[in-house]
């Protein structure tokens, strides 16, 4: 029996009540593995390199940053 078959059986058996808990799991397992973009890894790299802006302020502060900038 491959995993998914298991799992199906294993869903069979969750009482209706409880596929309120199980669902938003299932939802969020589901969603496929994005890679992020070049523009991004390379900001991810810039980072781990001790380059770029890190904000340590308030979201209030950044977003401040934001508008005047």
């Amino acid at each position: 029996m491959s995993n998914r078959d298991l799992a199906k059986n294993l869903i069979d058996q969750i009482p209706e009540g409880k596929l309120f808990y199980i669902i938003p799991y299932l939802q969020g397992a589901a969603i496929p593995d994005e890679t992020p973009n070049p523009e991004t890894l390379e900001a991810i790299a810039e980072l781990d390199n001790g380059g770029g802006e890190r904000f340590t302020d308030s979201t209030e502060d950044f977003l401040n940053m934001l508008l005047e900038g």
